[in-house]
């Protein structure tokens, strides 16, 4: 593990921002190209593209911020709060921000909001699987300590070289599962938004599962089982119960 990807000049590159900026990149990418199937036109998702990233930085970070308030930047200069190159974005802070800002953009450009969610979903879980990448070069978002033969071991790291379970990892292996399901969902949907609310079901389970390897976490709740992510996972997974539940009798009644 090295953070620095490479210098420019004396300028470090971290590998997490090389590897997040990626994951917005490529997920941004094959929206374009899905979205086509739908009759939205590909620069119509890239136009999007610059909303969606400054919503998701804004969103994450906040809610890192907010979560590790103590424990990282009670005492520290405040222009740490933007050093996001340092590490430090919450994944479910990134949905709710991007989600806004789509909300935003659609309703100013009078666009169809669920047939964007639809087309963005599966790139958002492939954007996870590259950006969770990030977090195991940047030596975030680790397990607990496990002696399992595909323990990974840290250098120069808070967890003192111990063997931990590689959460980056399940992560990133679970969402290529979820895109590629995704993706043959979105060939098949029979309503506009089913893909999106399958993601924030799908998503919320997946997490829930590898929450339970998580060791960075400095509180619990529920008893010292629950994670804060386990909290999110819960109201993201009733969202997406409630849209499914509730967008084909909205298609029906405007039919």
């Amino acid at each position: 593990m090295d953070k620095i990807a490479f210098h420019v000049g004396s300028w470090p590159i971290y590998w997490y921002g090389v590897l997040v900026a990626s994951a917005f990149l490529i997920g941004l990418w094959t929206a374009s190209r899905r979205a086509v199937r739908d009759g939205i036109a590909p620069e119509k998702i890239m136009d999007v593209g610059p909303w969606l990233i400054l919503g998701a930085i804004i969103g994450a970070r906040t809610l890192y911020v907010v979560s590790y308030w103590k424990e990282k930047f009670a005492g520290e200069p405040w222009t740490e709060i933007f050093m996001v190159h340092h590490g430090g974005l919450v994944f479910y802070g990134g949905m709710m921000g991007a989600t806004l800002a789509l909300l935003i953009y659609v309703r100013v450009r009078k666009l169809p909001l669920w047939k964007f969610g639809d087309a963005l979903a599966p790139s958002a879980a492939l954007g996870y699987v590259i950006g969770r990448f990030g977090c195991l070069m940047n030596g975030c978002c680790y397990g607990r300590p496990t002696d399992l033969p595909w323990a990974i071991h840290f250098p120069d790291h808070e967890t003192k070289g111990v063997g931990v379970h590689p959460t980056q990892v399940y992560d990133s292996l679970l969402s290529l599962g979820l895109y590629l399901a995704l993706a043959w969902l979105y060939r098949r949907k029979k309503f506009d938004g089913q893909v999106f609310a399958a993601y924030l079901m799908a998503y919320a389970i997946l997490r829930s599962f590898v929450e339970l390897f998580r060791g960075d976490y400095p509180v619990h709740y529920l008893g010292g089982w629950a994670t804060p992510a386990h909290l999110v996972s819960m109201g993201t997974f009733a969202a997406g119960l409630i849209l499914y539940g509730t967008l084909p009798r909205r298609r029906l009644a405007t039919s």
